[in-house]
């Protein structure tokens, strides 16, 4: 055990706490359950510091399609950039269970593309909540806020396990020098994928006072040259910025018609133009609102020129929540070329590219569509 921390009270009374390991693997891990933050975000990424959202403890991994959980995961998080951050926690004693550590977590890199989608996440996630008593969709909503786009979230997050963007951390009460090393040597060679090693050390006073002291180890300088910040990619899009550079990627027609759809909603009345950021899928989303409900996403437009249709929200909201008025709505999204799932509740992000819109007259009958959407919504 290293020295102790002291504490200087109201009354100036020193109050000396020294360092005390912990009872079991477990202890810790229900801390990091209860506690996200002891992650350490802001040592992450000291910029933007980042911000967990529990997915859920004792996470199976399938070793194949079909199959069920040959791996156990200790943690999973996701992070305001919906990258995974796959978490493992060992007490530091017994080097023979570090490496069996580092040996599962490669494991469960090489394997999460191919064996993991993210229904599961999602399932995981909400099934966690209800074992907690909390609603997922109100849990979600204080973690990204109301305005957020949950479907596109979820989406990010496949996107992200896809190509690889995923994040390694051993935990433990103290990092030895060899995994120290290979931590570092890790996070220098691989990429997109982060790997940290983060040592929380608990001190304790004779009175029963506890402190926990989280430290982040495995950035090196030439990781950092190498690697940058998650939020580093991200760009806030403006009418201006973005008009100009849908013209430079996608051409003057896309350009203008983008520009059409943005001045319909303007026009709408209680429908407002919000802006994301991505530089991959970042653009102008119309939301309407009502008073005394939660926003309608009517769509989104984003910078790789596709105007693009959540079903999950149309379908979890008045009045396509009812059977009747969902079928029509497929029917008149049909009509404009887009496919809603039979079921209102799949997870869906159907899409229209503007590429494919051959003139004004299909681009008035999309509007249209919308119109008769807005008009529906208002009256129920």
């Amino acid at each position: 055990m290293g020295g102790g921390i002291y504490l200087i009270q109201d009354d100036d009374q020193l109050v000396e706490m020294m360092e005390q390991a912990y009872d079991s693997e477990d202890q810790l891990q229900e801390l990091l359950e209860t506690y996200p933050n002891l992650l350490a975000g802001d040592e992450i990424d000291r910029a933007t510091p980042r911000r967990w959202l529990v997915i859920s403890r004792e996470v199976m991994i399938p070793a194949e399609e079909e199959a069920s959980g040959r791996w156990s995961l200790d943690h999973l998080f996701l992070d305001q950039d919906a990258i995974p951050t796959l978490v493992e926690i060992k007490r530091s004693h017994n080097a023979e269970t570090r490496q069996k550590m580092l040996g599962q977590m490669l494991d469960y890199v090489a394997n999460v593309g191919i064996y993991w989608p993210v229904e599961s996440t999602i399932a995981q996630f909400e099934s966690n909540c209800r074992d907690q008593g909390r609603d997922p969709e109100q849990v979600f909503e204080e973690f990204l806020g109301s305005e957020s786009d949950e479907e596109r979230f979820w989406q990010k997050v496949k996107t992200n396990i896809q190509a690889g963007k995923i994040r390694l951390i051993f935990v433990a009460d103290e990092i030895p020098a060899p995994l120290r090393r290979i931590v570092e040597f890790l996070n220098e060679q691989t990429d997109p994928v982060e790997v940290w090693a983060l040592e929380i050390k608990q001190y304790v006073s004779q009175d029963g006072l506890k402190t926990l002291v989280p430290r982040v180890i495995g950035q090196t300088a030439e990781a950092q040259q190498k690697k940058s910040s998650a939020t580093g990619e991200r760009r806030r899009w403006d009418e201006n910025s973005f008009f100009e550079e849908l013209k430079i990627r996608r051409g003057i027609d896309e350009a203008e018609m983008a520009q059409k759809i943005h001045a319909w909603t303007r026009k709408q009345a209680e429908t407002d133009v919000q802006w994301g950021t991505g530089d991959i899928y970042g653009g102008f989303a119309a939301i309407l609102h009502q008073k005394g409900r939660k926003p309608h996403k009517l769509f989104s437009v984003d910078i790789s020129g596709r105007l693009e249709i959540s079903s999950i929200k149309y379908g979890s909201q008045p009045p396509f929540d009812r059977e009747e008025k969902w079928v029509e709505l497929r029917s008149r999204f049909s009509s404009i070329g887009v496919s809603l799932p039979v079921d209102k509740t799949e997870f869906r992000s159907p899409a229209i590219r503007l590429s494919t819109v051959p003139d004004e007259a299909e681009l008035t009958k999309i509007l249209e569509t919308f119109d008769w959407v807005v008009t529906e919504i208002k009256n129920s």
